[in-house]
C-alpha cells in the first residue's frame, strides 16, 4: 500500500498548479489583448481604405458642384447659395462624409514672391525675386501688426528661399545663413509646396507664423495673388488693402466690401470707379489681381465611419472645365 503524501509535498503540488494557472491566465490575457489589437488594426486599415474610397468619390462630386457654381453666373463667382465655408454632409454606408469649401483665390500666394522667366539661349527657366510680390507680402504683414523692418526682412527672405540664385536680397537670407544654424539646412530654390515651409524662413517666429497662417497659401504657380472681389469677406479686407497698404488701409477696404452689390460685380470697371480706388493709381499688374470670377477652390473632406476618421484637403483648378484636382493632402487614419 502506497504511503500517504506528506503535507509539505501536497502544498508544493498545489502551489505548482496555482502557478501554472496564473501563467496560463497571463498568457491568455496577453493573447487576447494582442488579438483585440490586431482586430482593431485590421479594422483601422479597412476603415482607412474604405474612407479613402469614399473621399475619392466625394472629390468627384465636389468638382461637379464647383462646375455648377461657376456655370450659375458665367462672368462672376458670388456667395449665392451660401456655399463658402458651409458644411455639406452626405450619408454613406457605415457613416458620413462632410465637405467644406473655400475660395482659394482669396489668400496671399507665397509663390508670387518670384516670377518664372526663361534663360536666354536655353530651354530652361529660372525663378527670380518679384518686387511687386515682395511689397504686397510686406504690406500684408504690416496690416496685420508686424513692424515694417521685420515684415521687409521676412518678405525678402521668403523670396530668397524660393528664387533660383544664391545671392540674398537686401535683408534676406540664402544658404550661407541657414548652413550656420543648428540644425543646418539649405534653401530649396523652388516653389513652396505648403505654407508651413515659411516657418523655416529667416525672421519667421512661431508667433508670426500663427498670425500669418490664415492669410497665406501656396498656389501651384507664380501668379500674383488673385482676389475675387465678389467672394472676399469683410474680415479678409487686408488682402484687398495690401495692394496699397499705406493709401487704402483695412477700414476703407472693409467699407468697399460692405458696399458690394448683392449679386456681385460683373464689371471690374464699376469696382475700380469707386472712391478711393480711382485715386490709388495702382500698377496694371496689381489691378489685374482683382477678379470677378474664381479659379482656385479648396475643399476639406472628412469621412466618419463609426468613429474612424479619414480626411483630405483638395485643391481644384477651375480655370478649365471640368474642374480638376491639382493637389491632395491626406490626414487622419488615412495619412
Amino acid at each position: 500500500m502506497a504511503p500517504e503524501p506528506r503535507n509539505d509535498e501536497a502544498g508544493a503540488a498545489l502551489l505548482t498548479v496555482l502557478l501554472l494557472v496564473a501563467v496560463l491566465a497571463v498568457i491568455a490575457a496577453v493573447a487576447l489583448d494582442r488579438l483585440v489589437l490586431a482586430s482593431r488594426m485590421t479594422r483601422n486599415v479597412v476603415s482607412a481604405d474604405q474612407g479613402k474610397a469614399y473621399l475619392i468619390a466625394a472629390e468627384q462630386i465636389a468638382g461637379t458642384r464647383i462646375d455648377d457654381l461657376l456655370a450659375t453666373h458665367g462672368d462672376r463667382t458670388t456667395l449665392e447659395g451660401d456655399w463658402l465655408g458651409t458644411p455639406q454632409t452626405m450619408t454613406v454606408p457605415g457613416g458620413s462624409v462632410t465637405a467644406r469649401a473655400r475660395d482659394a483665390d482669396n489668400c496671399f500666394n507665397l509663390n508670387s514672391l518670384v516670377d518664372r522667366t526663361s534663360v536666354p539661349g536655353s530651354k530652361g527657366t529660372v525663378l527670380i525675386a518679384r518686387r511687386l510680390g515682395i511689397d504686397q507680402f510686406s504690406g500684408l504683414m504690416r496690416l496685420l501688426g508686424i513692424d515694417r523692418a521685420t515684415a521687409d526682412q521676412i518678405a525678402v527672405s521668403a523670396a530668397d528661399w524660393i528664387d533660383s540664385d544664391s545671392s540674398p536680397g537686401p535683408g534676406g537670407a540664402e544658404d550661407d545663413y541657414y548652413l550656420g544654424l543648428k540644425p543646418s539646412y539649405r534653401t530649396p530654390n523652388d516653389l513652396m509646396a505648403d505654407p508651413s515651409e515659411l516657418r523655416l524662413v529667416n525672421a519667421v517666429t512661431p508667433d508670426i507664423y500663427e498670425r500669418l497662417r490664415p492669410w497665406i497659401c501656396t498656389l501651384p504657380g507664380t501668379e500674383l495673388s488673385p482676389i475675387n472681389i465678389n467672394t472676399l469677406l469683410p474680415e479678409q479686407a487686408a488682402l484687398l488693402a495690401m495692394l496699397s497698404p499705406d493709401k487704402l488701409g483695412i477700414e476703407r477696404a472693409r467699407q468697399l466690401l460692405a458696399r458690394r452689390p448683392l449679386d456681385g460685380y460683373g464689371s471690374l470697371d464699376e469696382f475700380w470707379a469707386q472712391q478711393p480706388l480711382a485715386a490709388l493709381q495702382l500698377p496694371e499688374l496689381a489691378k489685374k489681381q482683382v477678379q470677378a470670377r474664381s479659379r482656385w477652390f479648396e475643399v476639406a473632406l472628412s469621412v466618419d465611419l463609426g468613429g474612424d476618421r479619414v480626411e483630405d484637403t483638395v485643391l481644384y483648378d477651375a480655370g478649365i472645365s471640368p474642374a480638376r484636382v491639382v493637389r491632395r493632402q491626406w490626414s487622419g487614419n488615412g495619412d
